[in-house]
C-alpha cells in the first residue's frame, strides 16, 4: 500500500498463479460429495495404515541385538525369547484393538475410548501421547530409512538429516494430494517389502536346511561386551531394556482404530480384518528376522569401533536386514539390492501411517475444541491438510534435534503408544462392564464377557510393558517424550479454555440488543485519485449520519496541493488535515478516531481505507505497508469498523 502526506492506501496481491502451482503439486480440488470415492478397500487400507507396524520389523530386531551386545555375544541367545515375548504382546494388542474398532468406529480411537469411559483428563492424556507418538513415528521411520540407505550409499550416510527432511517434505506433498492417491502410491512398495522380506526369510531357512554354511560377514568379528560381567538383577534389567526396545514393533497398531472412517463399509469389520492381517504378517516377519539373524551369526554393536575386535579399520557397520540379505543372497546381487531397496522405501513410507492417523485424531480433538479448529476441516483434496503440515513440521524438528539418529530417537518412541494402549484398554474394560450392567440377553452377555476378558488381558499386558519401558528408558531419553506429552496436554487444556471463554462471550443469550444511535464514517485520503473517489462514493452509499475525509500531514507541500485540489473539485465531503509533527500516520488517525468515539460513545465509527489490488508480487514491494498496521490497530478499538475499498490495477486484470 502507499502512504503520502495525505493518508494511506492498502495493497492486495492477486494470487492466481499460486493457484496453478497448487493444482500441479496437489491436484484439482475434489467436491465434498466425492468423499465416498476416497474410502479405502482392505487391500489398500493394509499398506496405508499398517506400513508403520510392518516396517518396524526392519529396526525392532536390530534394537534388540544392539541392547544385548552390551553383555557380549552370549546374550544373543536370548534374542529369540525376547522376540517371542514381543510377539505375544502384539497378539494380545491386536486382539484387544479388534474389540475397539467394533465398539468405537467413529475414528476417535484410543482418545474416544478414554474420554467416554475414563473422563476428559484421561482422553487428553491419550491424545497428547498419540500426538507425540505420531510425530516420532515419522522421525524414527525416516531416520531409519536414511540409515539403511546409508549402508549402501555413503553420501546419504554423511547427509542423513538433509535426506530425512527432504523425504518428509516429499511424503507430505504426496499425502496432501489425498488419502486414496497416497494409498495407491504406497500399496506396491509395501506389498513388495512383505514379499521380499518373506522370500529372504524362506530362502535363508531353506539354505540352512539344505546344509549350506551361511555365516554373516560380521560373524567373524569378536564382540567385546562392555558389561559382559552382568548377572542377576543387572542382567534381568538388560533383558528388560532389550524387550522394551523390541516393543517398537507394536507401534502403528493403534493407527487402524483411529482410521476406521477411511475404510469402506462395513467399516468396523474391514478394520478388524485388516488388524488381523497386520498382526499375522508382522509377527511372521519379526520372528523370522530374529531367528535367521541368530542362525547366521549376525553381530550388531552399539559402538563398532570399540566392541568389534578383528574388524578392519574404518569398518562401517551395516544394518541387521542388510547383513542378512547380503548373506542369504550371496551370489545373487539382485536379491540383495531388492531387499535393501524395498526396506529403505518401506521405512520412508512407514511414516505414512502417521500421516493418515494423526490428521484424523487432530480433527477429532479440534472438533472437541482441544486443538485449533483449522485442524478440523478437510482441504481441497478431501485430506486434513493442516494436520498433515503440522505433523511434518513436528517430525522435522525431531529429526534435526536428534541428528536423525535412530538409536537416540527410539528411546523416546514407544512411551506414548503404550500410554495410549494402557488407558484405552482400561476404558474398554469399563465400557464392557457398563454394558453388562444393563444387558439381559444371554448371547450378547457372553460376547461382552469375552470382549471384556480380552481387553482385561490387554490392559495387564500393556500396563506391564509401560512400566518396563518407563523404568528402562526414562533416563535414556523417555523423559523428553513425557515432557513433550505434558506440554501438549497443557496446551490443549489452554486451547479448550479459550474456546469455552469465547463461546460464553458470544452466547446469544447475553446480547443486550443495543443498537448504535448514529453512524460516523471516515474516509482516509492519500491523494485525490480514483481509489479515493471510489471510497468516498461507497461510504456515501452507506448513508451515514456524518461523513468526512481525513488526511495526515507528513509532507507539508503535498498536503497543501491535496487541499487545493480538494477545494477545486466537485466533492462536497469535508476534508480534515491531521497534524503529525513526527511524520507518523498511525498514531494521529488512532487519536482522532478515539476523540470521535469519546464525544459520542454510542456512535459507531466506520473507517474506509482505499486498497490497491496488484497482479505481481514485486508490485507489492513498491508500496509501503503502513495501512496494514493501521487496519490492525483500528480493529482493537471498540465501536470502530474498518472497510477496505478495492481498486484493481491493470496488472491484476484477467487474474
Amino acid at each position: 500500500m502507499r502512504g503520502t502526506g495525505a493518508g494511506v492506501v492498502a495493497v492486495t496481491l492477486h494470487k492466481g498463479r499460486d493457484g496453478i502451482t497448487k493444482r500441479v503439486l496437489f491436484g484439482r480440488p475434489l467436491r465434498s460429495d466425492t468423499l465416498g470415492y476416497t474410502l479405502l478397500p482392505k487391500r489398500i487400507a493394509l499398506p496405508v495404515f499398517a506400513s508403520d507396524a510392518l516396517s518396524s520389523v526392519a529396526y525392532a530386531p536390530e534394537e534388540i541385538f544392539l541392547v544385548l551386545s552390551v553383555a557380549g555375544l552370549s546374550a544373543y541367545a536370548f534374542s529369540g525369547w525376547i522376540g517371542l515375548a514381543v510377539a505375544v504382546v502384539l497378539v494380545v494388542v491386536v486382539a484387544s484393538y479388534r474389540q475397539n474398532v467394533h465398539a468405537y468406529p467413529s475414528g476417535g480411537g484410543d482418545y474416544e475410548v478414554a474420554t467416554t469411559n475414563l473422563g476428559a483428563a484421561a482422553g487428553l492424556t491419550v491424545g497428547s501421547a498419540l500426538i507425540v507418538d505420531y510425530v516420532l513415528t515419522v522421525a524414527v521411520s525416516i531416520s531409519s530409512a536414511a540409515q539403511n540407505i546409508g549402508s549402501a550409499i555413503p553420501f546419504v550416510e554423511h547427509h542423513r538429516v538433509l535426506f530425512a527432511i527432504t523425504a518428509i517434505v516429499l511424503l507430505t506433498t504426496v499425502n496432501l494430494r489425498g488419502l486414496r492417491e497416497a494409498g495407491t502410491a504406497f500399496a506396491i512398495p509395501t506389498y513388495a517389502f512383505m514379499v521380499c522380506i518373506g522370500a529372504m526369510i524362506v530362502w535363508g531357512f531353506v539354505r540352512l536346511v539344505l546344509g549350506d554354511d551361511l555365516r554373516a560377514e560380521s560373524s567373524q568379528y569378536e564382540l567385546v561386551g562392555e558389561q559382559s560381567h552382568l548377572a542377576g538383577l543387572a542382567f534381568a534389567f538388560l533383558l528388560a531394556r532389550a524387550f522394551s526396545s523390541g516393543c517398537a514393533a507394536l507401534t502403528g497398531v493403534e493407527a487402524i482404530s483411529n482410521g476406521v472412517p477411511a475404510f469402506r463399509k462395513p467399516k468396523s469389520r474391514n478394520a478388524a480384518t485388516t488388524l488381523l492381517m497386520l498382526g499375522a504378517i508382522a509377527i511372521t516377519l519379526l520372528m523370522g528376522i530374529i531367528v535367521l539373524a541368530e542362525r547366521l551369526g549376525v553381530v550388531i554393536a552399539e559402538d563398532p569401533a570399540t566392541q568389534l575386535r578383528g574388524a578392519p579399520e574404518g569398518y562401517h557397520q551395516k544394518t541387521l536386514v542388510v547383513q542378512i540379505a547380503e548373506t542369504v543372497f550371496a551370489g545373487f546381487p539382485v536379491g540383495f539390492y531388492l531387499v535393501t531397496g524395498v526396506t529403505a522405501l518401506i521405512l520412508v513410507l512407514a511414516a505414512n501411517t502417521a500421516f493418515n492417523g494423526f490428521p484424523v485424531l487432530a480433527s477429532v480433538l479440534a472438533h472437541d475444541k482441544h486443538l485449533p479448529t483449522q485442524l478440523r476441516t478437510r482441504g481441497d483434496r478431501l485430506a486434513f491438510s493442516n494436520g498433515i503440515v503440522f505433523l511434518a513440521l513436528g517430525a522435522i524438528v525431531f529429526v534435526w534435534a536428534f541428528d536423525a539418529e535412530v538409536t537416540h530417537l527410539i528411546q523416546l518412541y514407544i512411551v506414548g503408544v503404550f500410554v495410549s494402549f494402557t488407558l484405552s484398554q482400561t476404558g474398554m474394560v469399563r465400557h464392557w462392564t457398563r454394558l453388562l450392567a444393563t444387558e439381559t440377553d444371554a448371547r450378547h452377555r457372553r460376547r461382552m464377557q469375552r470382549s471384556r476378558l480380552i481387553n482385561a488381558v490387554g490392559l495387564a499386558m500393556t500396563g506391564s510393558v509401560l512400566i518396563i519401558v518407563l523404568i528402562t528408558k526414562f533416563v535414556a531419553g523417555a523423559w523428553i517424550a513425557i515432557l513433550a506429552m505434558v506440554a501438549v496436554f497443557v496446551t490443549m487444556r489452554a486451547v479448550n479454555r479459550h474456546y469455552r471463554r469465547v463461546a460464553e462471550e458470544l452466547d446469544p443469550a447475553n446480547w443486550d440488543g443495543l443498537l448504535p444511535s448514529r453512524t460516523y464514517s471516515i474516509v482516509l485520503v492519500a491523494k485525490l485519485h480514483h481509489p479515493t473517489r471510489r471510497a468516498l462514493a461507497y461510504a456515501a452509499a452507506t448513508r451515514p449520519d456524518t461523513l468526512e475525509a481525513i488526511t495526515v500531514d507528513v509532507d507539508e507541500e503535498e498536503t497543501r496541493q491535496l487541499v487545493r485540489e480538494w477545494e477545486a473539485s466537485d466533492i462536497t465531503v469535508p476534508l480534515k488535515v491531521l497534524e503529525s509533527p513526527y511524520r507518523e500516520i498511525t498514531r494521529p488517525v488512532l487519536d482522532y478516531v478515539k476523540r470521535v468515539r469519546g464525544n459520542s460513545p454510542r456512535d459507531v465509527v466506520t473507517v474506509f481505507i482505499p486498497e490497491y489490488v496488484v497482479g505481481h508480487w514485486w508490485e507489492n514491494l513498491l508500496h509501503n505497508q503502513s495501512a496494514l498496521r493501521l487496519k490492525s490497530r483500528l480493529l482493537f478499538q471498540p465501536g470502530v469498523m474498518v472497510a477496505s475499498v478495492p481498486w484493481r490495477l491493470r496488472s491484476s486484470e484477467g487474474k
